[in-house]
Protein backbone atom coordinates (compact mmCIF):
# COMPACT_ATOMS: atom_id res chain seq x y z
CA UNK A 1 0.00 0.00 0.00
CA UNK A 2 1.12 3.22 -0.53
CA UNK A 3 0.18 6.97 0.72
CA UNK A 4 0.74 9.21 -1.43
CA UNK A 5 -0.71 13.22 -1.75
CA UNK A 6 -3.85 12.84 -3.77
CA UNK A 7 -5.54 15.67 -6.18
CA UNK A 8 -8.81 16.88 -8.29
CA UNK A 9 -8.08 13.40 -10.53
CA UNK A 10 -9.23 11.51 -7.58
CA UNK A 11 -12.23 13.22 -6.96
CA UNK A 12 -14.71 10.70 -8.79
CA UNK A 13 -12.50 7.25 -6.92
CA UNK A 14 -12.68 8.78 -3.67
CA UNK A 15 -16.46 9.67 -4.46
CA UNK A 16 -17.09 5.91 -5.02
CA UNK A 17 -15.13 4.73 -2.09
CA UNK A 18 -16.49 7.14 0.51
CA UNK A 19 -20.21 6.00 -1.13
CA UNK A 20 -19.30 2.56 -1.10
CA UNK A 21 -18.74 3.18 2.67
CA UNK A 22 -21.35 5.00 3.43
CA UNK A 23 -23.42 2.53 2.26
CA UNK A 24 -22.34 0.02 4.65
CA UNK A 25 -22.79 2.30 7.49
CA UNK A 26 -26.26 2.75 6.70
CA UNK A 27 -26.83 -1.10 6.27
CA UNK A 28 -25.21 -1.64 9.87
CA UNK A 29 -27.20 0.88 10.84
CA UNK A 30 -30.63 -0.45 9.43
CA UNK A 31 -30.76 -3.73 9.19
CA UNK A 32 -32.36 -5.00 6.31
CA UNK A 33 -31.73 -1.78 4.53
CA UNK A 34 -30.14 -2.16 0.89
CA UNK A 35 -29.07 1.46 0.08
CA UNK A 36 -27.73 2.26 -3.06
CA UNK A 37 -24.13 3.54 -3.39
CA UNK A 38 -24.88 5.28 -6.05
CA UNK A 39 -27.28 7.29 -4.22
CA UNK A 40 -24.21 8.86 -2.36
CA UNK A 41 -22.01 9.56 -4.92
CA UNK A 42 -22.88 12.65 -5.82
CA UNK A 43 -22.97 14.23 -2.35
CA UNK A 44 -19.63 12.29 -1.40
CA UNK A 45 -18.37 14.39 -4.42
CA UNK A 46 -19.66 17.83 -3.15
CA UNK A 47 -18.67 16.70 0.42
CA UNK A 48 -15.02 16.32 -1.17
CA UNK A 49 -14.95 19.32 -3.30
CA UNK A 50 -16.51 21.26 -0.09
CA UNK A 51 -13.08 19.98 2.17
CA UNK A 52 -10.70 20.43 -1.04
CA UNK A 53 -11.86 24.29 -1.42
CA UNK A 54 -10.04 25.63 1.40
CA UNK A 55 -6.87 27.01 0.59
CA UNK A 56 -4.28 24.62 3.14
CA UNK A 57 -6.49 21.77 2.60
CA UNK A 58 -4.75 18.52 1.83
CA UNK A 59 -5.63 15.44 0.62
CA UNK A 60 -3.82 12.21 1.05
CA UNK A 61 -4.82 8.60 -0.99
CA UNK A 62 -4.35 5.04 0.20
CA UNK A 63 -3.55 3.20 -3.11
CA UNK A 64 -3.39 -0.83 -3.73
CA UNK A 65 -2.07 -2.15 -6.71
CA UNK A 66 -3.24 1.14 -8.28
CA UNK A 67 -6.25 1.69 -6.95
CA UNK A 68 -7.54 3.91 -4.28
CA UNK A 69 -8.93 2.36 -1.52
CA UNK A 70 -9.16 5.38 1.31
CA UNK A 71 -8.68 8.77 1.10
CA UNK A 72 -8.09 11.28 4.05
CA UNK A 73 -8.35 15.47 3.42
CA UNK A 74 -7.38 18.01 6.46
CA UNK A 75 -7.31 21.72 7.10
CA UNK A 76 -6.61 23.93 9.55
CA UNK A 77 -9.66 25.19 12.15
CA UNK A 78 -10.89 27.90 13.49
CA UNK A 79 -8.15 27.63 16.55
CA UNK A 80 -4.81 29.02 15.75
CA UNK A 81 -2.17 25.26 15.72
CA UNK A 82 -5.65 23.27 15.81
CA UNK A 83 -5.63 20.76 12.73
CA UNK A 84 -8.88 19.46 11.50
CA UNK A 85 -9.74 16.05 9.83
CA UNK A 86 -12.52 16.58 7.42
CA UNK A 87 -12.49 13.39 5.63
CA UNK A 88 -11.02 9.95 6.54
CA UNK A 89 -12.75 7.31 4.14
CA UNK A 90 -11.97 3.41 3.38
CA UNK A 91 -13.53 1.31 0.67
CA UNK A 92 -15.16 -1.57 3.22
CA UNK A 93 -13.71 -4.31 0.94
CA UNK A 94 -10.24 -2.94 2.59
CA UNK A 95 -11.78 -2.70 6.15
CA UNK A 96 -9.64 -4.18 8.77
CA UNK A 97 -6.73 -4.28 6.71
CA UNK A 98 -4.63 -1.18 8.12
CA UNK A 99 -5.88 1.40 5.48
CA UNK A 100 -7.73 3.80 8.07
CA UNK A 101 -4.65 3.50 10.26
CA UNK A 102 -2.12 4.48 7.55
CA UNK A 103 -3.91 7.21 6.49
CA UNK A 104 -4.04 8.63 10.34
CA UNK A 105 -0.52 8.09 10.87
CA UNK A 106 0.17 9.59 7.85
CA UNK A 107 -2.33 12.54 8.62
CA UNK A 108 -0.26 12.47 12.45
CA UNK A 109 3.05 12.84 10.95
CA UNK A 110 1.68 16.01 8.70
CA UNK A 111 0.05 18.01 11.39
CA UNK A 112 3.34 17.34 13.54
CA UNK A 113 5.38 18.72 10.80
CA UNK A 114 3.50 21.61 10.47
CA UNK A 115 3.92 22.16 14.28
CA UNK A 116 -0.13 21.94 15.24
CA UNK A 117 -0.51 20.94 18.57
CA UNK A 118 -4.37 19.75 18.75
CA UNK A 119 -7.00 18.09 16.30
CA UNK A 120 -10.40 17.76 15.84
CA UNK A 121 -13.23 16.14 13.47
CA UNK A 122 -16.70 15.42 13.74
CA UNK A 123 -18.16 11.74 13.53
CA UNK A 124 -21.59 10.59 12.99
CA UNK A 125 -23.09 10.13 16.23
CA UNK A 126 -24.57 6.46 14.87
CA UNK A 127 -21.26 5.65 13.47
CA UNK A 128 -19.94 3.66 16.21
CA UNK A 129 -16.97 1.65 14.03
CA UNK A 130 -15.75 5.01 13.18
CA UNK A 131 -15.92 6.42 16.93
CA UNK A 132 -14.51 2.90 18.06
CA UNK A 133 -11.43 3.42 15.34
CA UNK A 134 -10.93 7.12 16.50
CA UNK A 135 -11.27 6.36 20.17
CA UNK A 136 -8.69 3.71 19.86
CA UNK A 137 -5.98 6.03 18.59
CA UNK A 138 -6.97 8.75 21.47
CA UNK A 139 -9.10 11.01 20.17
CA UNK A 140 -12.38 12.07 22.39
CA UNK A 141 -15.08 14.03 22.87
CA UNK A 142 -14.97 17.62 22.44
CA UNK A 143 -16.51 18.70 26.69
CA UNK A 144 -17.07 22.31 24.72
CA UNK A 145 -18.72 20.89 22.04
CA UNK A 146 -21.34 18.04 23.83
CA UNK A 147 -23.91 16.93 21.45
CA UNK A 148 -27.75 17.50 22.05
CA UNK A 149 -29.29 13.99 22.75
CA UNK A 150 -30.79 14.49 18.62
CA UNK A 151 -27.46 15.62 17.46
CA UNK A 152 -25.92 13.45 14.75
CA UNK A 153 -22.49 14.68 15.08
CA UNK A 154 -20.19 14.15 17.75
CA UNK A 155 -16.90 16.52 17.89
CA UNK A 156 -13.66 14.80 18.89
CA UNK A 157 -10.19 16.22 19.94
CA UNK A 158 -6.90 14.95 19.63
CA UNK A 159 -4.24 16.79 21.62
CA UNK A 160 -0.86 16.49 19.32
CA UNK A 161 1.59 17.63 22.20
CA UNK A 162 4.92 19.55 21.00
CA UNK A 163 5.66 17.18 17.64
CA UNK A 164 6.18 13.90 19.30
Amino acid sequence: MTIRPGGAADLEPVAVLHARARAAYDRARHPGADPDPDTHRSAACRAWRHALAGPDARMLCAERDGTVVGAACHGPAAAPGTVTLLQLHVDPAHWGTGVGHALHAACLRAWHAAGHTAATLDVLWHNRRARAFYAARGWHPDPARAPAPDAGHLTLTLRLGNGG
